[in-house]
């Protein structure tokens, strides 16, 4: 059997670092996908998901593959196996990958949209009291410079109280449309994580512009001041828009979405359940001599 029909786990990796499994993740989260656990029996043609032999039923994970001995039900809920148009497939291969990504993107935007609008909602709060804002911090700030035996405060002056100091000059006009600016980017962000929860492809669209068009902002930031937040944030983003550009094929990479629709086809339904079967290329065995059904 080819390395590509192999089940997940089972085939040794060809080089230093092995491939990681989605498959495998998403059983260990949420848990294996089993069917035919609550059936009185079971027929020969059921052996690609499930079969019985000495007395043990083995069922497979409609996901990783994993096959799990479980004893036959004392109380069977059905004759036999559901047809297979009634038995939803998970998802695997490069769908249940792109289901992940694309949620721990969307996790990422739903995180900014959050703190953009508190900030957003800030910036007008204070834009709206900033008068009153104004006279309570310059007499805290006198205080604290006679406390600690300091002259005025200073329009120029560097750490906290002049970043302060610098707030409270700009007018509240500039405030005002600076924080509907920052709700404005937060509602957008949103956007994004909504359309990416659900795969939306409109939303790769959307996420991969409103990101690319950012990354030079960042490097122009980066060139004045340079933290490790700032190069995490960067690297991410650049991740996000080759994964974007690259995995899901936008403006018509690689086949754009007609050769992604074909991969992941190719990845999910009982052909692809077929091809990773372990035995003969998916073949359905005869009952086995113990009186259930099985591979040979």
């Amino acid at each position: 059997m080819r390395d590509a029909q192999r089940p997940p786990g089972t085939v040794r990796p060809s080089r230093f670092v092995p491939r990681f499994h989605y498959e495998l993740l998403a059983c260990g989260v949420g848990g294996h996908e089993l069917v035919g656990t609550d059936v009185a029996r079971l027929e020969p043609q059921d052996a690609v998901v499930a079969f019985e032999r000495d007395g043990v039923r083995w069922h497979r994970c409609l996901r990783c593959d994993s096959w799990l001995p479980l004893p036959p039900p004392a109380h069977a809920a059905r004759a036999q196996m559901p047809a297979r148009d009634e038995i939803e497939l998970p998802l695997r291969g490069r769908p249940l990958r792109d289901k992940v990504v694309l949620r721990l993107i969307a996790l990422d935007r739903a995180l900014h949209f959050v703190v953009l609008a508190a900030l957003g909602i800030a910036i007008l709060l204070f834009a709206s009291r900033q008068a009153q804002l104004r006279g309570e911090f310059y007499r805290v700030a006198s205080a604290i410079q006679r406390g600690v035996g300091g002259g005025p405060v200073q329009s120029d002056r560097v750490g906290l109280i002049g970043e302060l100091n610098k707030l409270f000059s700009l007018r509240s006009s500039a405030l005002t449309a600076t924080g509907f600016g920052v709700l404005g980017y937060g509602m957008l962000e949103g956007i994004e994580a909504v359309g990416l929860w659900w795969q939306k492809r409109w939303a790769e669209y959307l996420t991969f512009i409103a990101t690319a068009v950012f990354l030079p902002l960042e490097v122009y930031e980066m060139a004045h001041r340079l933290t490790p937040f700032k190069v995490i944030a960067f690297v991410l983003n650049v991740a996000v828009v080759i994964y974007l550009l690259w995995a899901k094929r936008l403006f018509g990479i690689r086949g754009g979405g007609k050769a992604e629709h074909r991969e992941r086809e190719r990845d999910i339904g009982w052909g692809a359940l077929e091809r990773a079967t372990p035995w003969a290329g998916g073949a359905i065995s005869a009952p086995g001599r113990s009186g259930g059904s099985g591979p040979r």
